[in-house]
């Protein structure tokens, strides 16, 4: 009796079980990718290279593409075009170049079995007409490669405002163009109204972002600092299925609290629901100053003498300005000099006589050996006067 139990007792379980499978088989199925999904590249994936064997009949028809080139830039094409030849010809493509129209051509051949090597070689004849040098240009041959030209000389309407902008995207010396770089490791070249990179795919994604965000006036050191960011946190295997929205800087744009104000300021009147007083006509006025009742030859009269009037009053300031010619400029003053105090003129002759006094009563020289000498000497002089 225990045993149809137990059979009975797993039917359910193993039913329970077959519809778990099958609705994880259906979920599966019915599980389709999102565009963001698309976009990106798995990791680790490579594109099989394309051999003659999987082409070996060649193409059907002759397929050409052809660019223009400044003038600035032929004498630069003139010198690497041997080096151009030798790389489209490893691709089997004949190129030409055209110095009279200044343009470039190139060509598939009976040899040519890749059909996407003709896109390839379009690409590089548009990056060295855009100022690309050709080290960096022939990258494009690559199957891991791609390029992308920007235009950026429609996205600003002013001129000094794009100039800025642009020289923004570059940096001081270039710095800001190189961190861009290092970053998305992609060659990026900023010429005239176009910048032209050349990378892997996602690399040119995050390039295009980061110019076009510099055209709207949001510095590119945002971006950066964003890329920096999502690179740190790539190397960590536990974040790379976490979703980076917590650790990415999120910029607001500053709101300003004044906008400018205008310099004349217009001040709105009362709203009153009264229509204004209707305007004097020519009649009213002369009514009220009597005019109107005047002969003509009165009329005249009073114009010719308020004519005259103004012209008497024009007269008097022409004169005057004449006359300003014939004005002397004022003179300065001359300014005379004080004497000196006449008490400081005089001369004290009491004191000189007093200072000669002092010095006839001083001894100059050095005084007698014997002081008894002096005494006798007197004592005679005394007796010859005597």
């Amino acid at each position: 009796m225990a045993a149809p139990a137990e059979s009975t007792s797993k039917t359910p379980t193993n039913k329970k079980q077959k519809k778990n499978k099958h609705t994880g088989t259906s979920t599966l199925r019915n599980h389709q990718p999102t565009y963001t999904e698309l976009l990106t590249v798995p990791d680790g994936w490579k594109e099989p290279k394309f051999a003659r064997e999987d082409n070996p009949r060649g193409l059907l028809e002759e397929s050409s593409f052809a660019t223009l080139f400044p003038k600035y830039r032929e004498a630069y094409l003139k010198q690497c075009w041997p080096l151009v030849q030798k790389a489209l010809g490893d691709v089997f493509i004949s190129a030409t170049l055209d110095l009279i129209e200044g343009s470039i051509t190139v060509n598939t051949t009976k040899k040519t079995f890749d059909p996407y090597a003709i896109l390839r070689a379009r690409d590089l004849i548009k990056l060295l007409a855009r100022s690309v040098p050709f080290e960096q240009a022939v990258r494009i041959l690559e199957d891991d490669m791609a390029c992308d030209i920007i235009k950026i000389g429609t996205l600003v309407r002013n001129r000094e405002r794009f100039v800025k902008r642009r020289q923004r995207l570059i940096g001081p010396k270039g710095s800001t163009l190189k961190a861009l770089e290092l970053l998305t490791s992609c060659y990026v070249m900023v010429q005239g109204s176009t910048v032209s990179a050349l990378g892997p795919y996602s690399g040119l994604k995050e390039v295009r972002k980061v110019v076009l965000d510099t055209m709207k006036n949001i510095h590119p050191i945002y971006n950066i600092k964003t890329l920096m960011i999502k690179r740190e946190l790539a190397n960590d295997p536990e974040l790379r299925t976490q979703s980076w929205e917590r650790f990415l800087p999120n910029f607001r744009h500053k709101s300003l609290s004044k906008r400018k104000q205008p310099k004349k300021k217009t001040v709105k009147k009362e709203y009153t629901p009264f229509p204004p007083p209707q305007p004097e006509s020519k009649i009213d006025k002369e009514l009220a100053t009597g005019e109107f009742f005047l002969r003509e030859s009165e009329k005249r009269r009073q114009k010719m003498n308020e004519i005259k009037a103004k012209q008497a009053e024009a007269l008097s300031k022409r004169q005057e300005q004449r006359q300003k010619a014939f004005i002397p400029p004022k003179e300065k003053p001359a300014v005379k000099k004080s004497k000196a105090a006449t008490g400081e003129n005089k001369i004290d002759i009491q004191a000189i006589k007093e200072k000669v006094k002092k010095a006839k009563s001083k001894k100059l020289g050095a005084p007698p050996v014997n002081p008894e000498t002096p005494s006798a000497k007197d004592g005679k002089r005394k007796k010859v006067k005597s």
